[in-house]
């Protein structure tokens, strides 16, 4: 008895393998442009990356000038402010910001307020223009600020890709260092 020969094989790929190589191409491609990613807004608008990145310069920008006010109406806690302030500054820089340097104006009293003016009658009555009567609110209130920064970057991270996640969550922990620095300190 003989046995029937072997089917012929054809080589190369089948007819299945192909056609699933090519769907999988396809979705993958699909994932990985810019318009599903969420990274690119409509024409002419920023990226999200581009939003957060600036947001996020400028939010550090801000804790600069919390720190040069309280600096400014307490030199004496300079010592303990000044490298976080410094640190801050370097946030700012990594965000692509440009933080000023270390000369708050000079006439700014610990009632917050340069020369007795009303916080209104302030250029800009930013929040870090006033700075309380005692060194232990102004540490308080600065720890307040890093803290509530640090969480609002640690929401953020989220919704970005990649490096600029890391920045802000490593970002986001210096933040809440600083606000247990500025608090422990005091204790």
């Amino acid at each position: 008895m003989s046995y029937p020969p072997p089917p012929r094989v054809p080589s190369g790929p089948r007819r299945r393998s192909l056609l699933a190589s090519v769907a999988g191409g396809v979705l993958l491609t699909g994932c990985s442009t810019g318009a599903g990613s969420g990274e690119e807004g409509t024409a002419g608008s920023p990226s999200v990356v581009e939003r957060v990145r600036a947001r996020a310069a400028r939010d550090s920008r801000g804790i600069v000038e919390r720190y040069d006010a309280v600096l400014a109406a307490f030199p004496t806690l300079a010592e303990r402010v000044g490298p976080l302030r410094a640190e801050a500054a370097r946030h700012a820089a990594a965000f692509g910001e440009t933080a000023p340097k270390a000369s708050p104006s000079p006439s700014v009293t610990p009632s917050g307020t340069p020369g007795g003016a009303s916080p209104s009658s302030l250029p800009s009555a930013s929040p870090s223009a006033v700075v309380p009567a005692t060194e232990k609110d102004a540490l308080a209130q600065l720890a307040a600020a890093e803290r509530e920064l640090a969480d609002r970057r640690a929401k953020t991270l989220l919704d970005v890709p990649g490096e600029l996640a890391r920045l802000l969550a490593s970002v986001a922990a210096a933040g809440a260092a600083h606000a247990y620095l500025l608090t422990e300190g005091s204790r």
